[in-house]
């Protein structure tokens, strides 16, 4: 359902809804909003979506894309310490796990909770009949073969805390890429939603929110990336789209949530998280678009950076639980500056393990070195296709890079410099076939991926 928040409350407050606005308020102060962006950013200084890529709700289309693309190619031929643990003692600010259990029920269509009664069953049943047949595709697909695969390129001792820039909705990939990882970091233009309403939601809204949400998944999972249409429009859909993406992702690997927080970062870059009198000091506040052709999004500011801790579905309550954080952030050098509280939150995890896919070439420009800088100075190894690190820079910072499948040129208009390099990288290597898609394919819709690790230490 396309409704901008202006329009949303005013519907809410007709039927006597007041969502966050009406809970008790304490004494506790607001947190600071230490990432948060100008609604408007300059056209060279910003972060497009994932991927251009067109497949949307229908599995079909999805399905006939991606097997075209392996279709073609065939025929052609650590832990680090110092980052932070999950707190075993009980966390301060507003815990939405009962919502998050709704959502992961009727919207990530996972768990055997009943569903909540306000919710029409009929309504569920059919989204979950179409999403759950787009989830067992995706599990063939990638969550068995790609992740066995990816794993035999993998090095043991990696750091088990993780950090994908330009990696909105995307858990999905990262627990495929990183499937033992502790800490789990993305970062996009694309804020959390407010779990909130899907309390009143019902009847028609909640069908065509459903609809909504399967259009706005897109191809995640039927080609492993999403399109920069889908994730702006997720802004103006009722239900929480990203959050509501992370539990798919969840669900696909066979976590489930126990505890859902919203927060901001304080200038230090600690996490502060928002309780009920933050969130409803916030509660007029309208989160910003982070790029200047991004939908508005029609929910609050409160509900822009999301956490998420989760452990495996079913199994023993004493099992480590995982934490895992999206940021809303802008990653353009202007929106990024190294003294900001993204940047030393990032730098207080200390080395860390990276990906990166379907990134419209942002590690390449010059508009977003401080991003690329923070990855070279403090990842190990990163996973990524042709989006990742130039060969140039790589080789600067003491990196080797190993190359697989095939590369021709840049899928998107992207600079020649690094295009050639990309190409001579390719070219010099022995040709490593790549059995699935992970991000990108290159100009002549061709699969490859992308090893970056740091070189052995001179004797």
């Amino acid at each position: 359902m396309l409704m901008t928040r202006a329009s949303l409350l005013a519907s809410l407050a007709a039927l006597g809804l007041c969502l966050g606005a009406c809970r008790d308020k304490d004494d506790a102060p607001a947190a600071t909003t230490g990432t948060e962006t100008s609604a408007e950013t300059t056209p060279q200084a910003e972060e497009p979506a994932q991927d251009p890529a067109t497949a949307e709700d229908s599995a079909a289309a999805g399905d006939t894309e991606a097997a075209a693309e392996d279709g073609a190619e065939d025929a052609a031929d650590a832990g680090s310490a110092q980052a932070e643990a999950p707190a075993a003692a009980a966390l301060a600010g507003r815990d939405f796990i009962e919502e998050a259990r709704m959502l992961y029920r009727a919207v990530a269509c996972a768990g055997d909770a009943p569903l909540a009664a306000h919710l029409d069953a009929q309504v569920v049943a059919a989204h979950c009949k179409k999403l759950n047949q787009r989830k067992q595709r995706y599990g063939e697909r990638y969550a068995t073969g790609a992740k066995e695969f990816l794993a035999t390129l993998r090095p043991e001792g990696l750091p088990d805390v993780v950090v994908y820039p330009f990696g909105g909705g995307d858990l999905i990939s990262a627990l495929v890429a990183y499937p033992d990882a502790r800490e789990i970091t993305t970062m996009s233009l694309e804020h959390g939603g407010d779990p909130r309403r899907i309390r009143d939601i019902d009847g028609a809204a909640l069908a065509e929110s459903l609809e909504a949400f399967r259009a706005e998944i897109g191809g995640m999972l039927e080609v492993s990336n999403n399109t920069s249409k889908n994730l702006s429009a997720a802004h103006v859909n009722l239900l929480p789209a990203q959050l509501s993406s992370f539990l798919v992702g969840l669900a696909a690997h066979g976590f489930e949530p126990v505890s859902v927080r919203y927060f901001t970062l304080a200038e230090d870059g600690s996490v502060q998280y928002l309780d009920d009198a933050a969130i409803a000091k916030l509660e007029d506040e309208d989160a910003k678009r982070l790029k200047y052709d991004w939908e508005p999004p029609n929910f609050s500011a409160a509900f822009s950076n999301v956490e998420t801790r989760f452990r495996p579905l079913g199994g023993d309550a004493s099992a480590p639980v995982r934490v895992h954080r999206h940021f809303a952030a802008n990653l353009a050098d202007v929106h990024l500056p190294k003294d900001g509280p993204l940047y030393r939150h990032l730098e207080s995890k200390g080395r860390v393990s990276a990906m990166t896919k379907a990134a419209s070439y942002l590690l390449w420009r010059n508009e977003f070195s401080n991003i690329r800088d923070y990855l070279l100075e403090h990842m190990e190894f990163m996973i990524s296709d042709s989006t990742g690190i130039p060969p140039r820079y790589a080789r600067r910072a003491g990196f080797v890079q190993i190359p697989l499948g095939r590369y021709e040129s840049a899928f998107l208009p992207a600079p020649e410099t690094h295009d050639a390099d990309f190409l001579a990288l390719w070219t010099e290597k022995p040709y490593r076939r790549v059995p699935f898609r992970f991000g990108y394919v290159d100009s002549a819709k061709q699969r490859h991926l992308l090893i970056t690790k740091r070189a052995p230490a001179k004797e």
